[in-house]
């Protein structure tokens, strides 16, 4: 077959990068191998350009769901472009690291320290790093509900149990690398089931934290959140939430602001710096203070773009109401969706708030359906998938523009009798779930 520039870089980079990506989440065979763009030259708005200058409308992850306001935010990049112009990094510390952390204070007013980090591996461990230094010893075990981040404390759940961690990453995630004297170290529980939950804590009286991404799938039912909150208060456990990915997203803040569910400590990310690096650990003092009990620090998380672009971003989402916008955006494009699959009878589930769409098909091949879609959407330069970060850029002629061309897809499918006819209509292989297939 003919390689694009954008394949050839790809071929390249599989060669001299291990996995071929920095980030698993944009490696190209997770969306159509072969032929994924993969690479970009420019992004503005809800656009991408690709190697060779071919513009796409971005109805995917947007940056992984670090761009609510889109693209290249001319306020965001104005704010960064001026620091940069005065220096990025010195001897000193930047003024911008205390105007942010007490920012993020004033937005979460239970909270009293803060510390600034770049990515949100980083600020998981982190937190996890200052919890148990304020705990005993013997409390240094974890329960956790959802994804946290590539780091030893984290993938140690998989030395258990291989399959611990398919309900919060992919599927072929291995432990190797880690040290099997954390084998037992950390604990799963199922979100929305408080039951699971206390059996955990019964069985394992050395558990001393609870981490947890407040909302999964379709959020918290039957005061979930609450008691978890009561759980970990009576048995003297910290509370962490992970709100790298939800923050910002459904309020101005954490998402369990609106649950009025306050942690001991919570995580922030993607969204924070519209697409330039920067992540935040707050926390009450009685614990954030117990930082300086161990060792946690690094270079570049004194840079100063990082904090700048923060606080450009929470001003510029103050004033457009950021939040209400996205979601508004969201539950219009997730109603006429379940619309176009009523109307050509395919069954399909959603989940996830109206700001992060996700779908999947049953009664089908999810993979097929899924890399199905995005070939035939990427033929009218759209980028498509079954998930759908909304931005404050997807304005009504782009979306309008998305609905017409993913309801002609979906009515194409829906003549297709069985999985075996929809697979002969991919050119390429199928899009990969399973870290093995990926890079075996």
């Amino acid at each position: 077959m003919k390689f694009s520039l954008n394949q050839k870089v790809w071929k390249k980079a599989k060669k001299i990068i291990p996995n071929g990506t920095m980030l698993l989440s944009k490696n190209p065979d997770v969306f159509l191998p072969n032929f994924w763009p993969g690479y970009f030259s420019k992004a503005k708005g809800c656009h991408i350009w690709d190697l060779e200058n071919k513009k796409y409308l971005d109805f995917s992850l947007m940056g992984v769901g670090t761009n609510i306001l889109g693209y290249s935010n001319q306020k965001i990049n104005d704010s960064v472009l001026k620091a940069i112009q005065n220096g990025n990094m010195s001897t000193f510390n930047c003024k911008e690291e205390v105007d942010l952390s007490e920012k993020l204070l004033k937005i979460h007013p239970w909270a009293n320290m803060v510390k600034l980090a770049r990515s949100g591996g980083e600020a998981n461990t982190i937190a996890i790093r200052i919890a148990r230094s304020s705990l005993p010893s013997k409390k240094f075990k974890i329960a956790f509900c959802g994804y946290h981040g590539w780091h030893d404390w984290f993938l140690a759940s998989n030395y258990k149990n291989k399959k611990e961690l398919e309900s919060f990453l992919m599927k072929g995630i291995n432990s190797n690398g880690v040290p099997e004297q954390l084998k037992n170290s950390i604990v799963p529980f199922k979100y929305n089931d408080i039951n699971s939950l206390e059996r955990i804590i019964e069985k394992n009286k050395d558990i001393g934290i609870i981490i947890m991404e407040p909302f999964k799938d379709n959020g918290p039912n039957n005061n979930f959140l609450k008691k978890v909150r009561k759980l970990a208060t009576k048995n003297k456990i910290i509370l962490i939430f992970d709100e790298c990915t939800t923050g910002f997203r459904n309020v101005f803040g954490g998402i369990h602001l609106r649950y009025k569910v306050n942690p001991d400590l919570a995580m922030f990310g993607k969204a924070l710096g519209n697409g330039h690096a920067i992540t935040a650990v707050i926390g009450k003092k009685s614990i954030m203070k117990n930082a300086n009990k161990t060792f946690i620090s690094s270079t570049f998380w004194t840079e100063r773009s990082g904090p700048v672009a923060a606080l450009a971003c929470l001003k510029e989402m103050e004033r457009l109401r950021s939040w209400e916008k996205i979601n508004n955006i969201g539950r219009y494009i997730k109603k006429n969706l379940k619309r176009i699959a009523i109307k050509y009878n395919l069954k399909i589930e959603f989940s996830g708030y109206d700001a992060l769409i996700k779908f999947n098909f049953y009664e089908r091949n999810n993979l097929y359906c899924k890399t199905f879609i995005t070939q035939e959407m990427l033929k009218k330069n759209i980028l498509a998938t079954n998930a759908i970060y909304v931005s404050t850029e997807h304005k009504k002629k782009y979306i309008e523009e998305y609905l017409y061309n993913i309801e002609k897809v979906l009515k194409k499918m829906s003549t297709i009798s069985s999985d075996k006819q929809l697979k002969k209509l991919i050119k390429g292989p199928i899009c990969q779930s399973d870290f093995r297939a990926i890079f075996k």
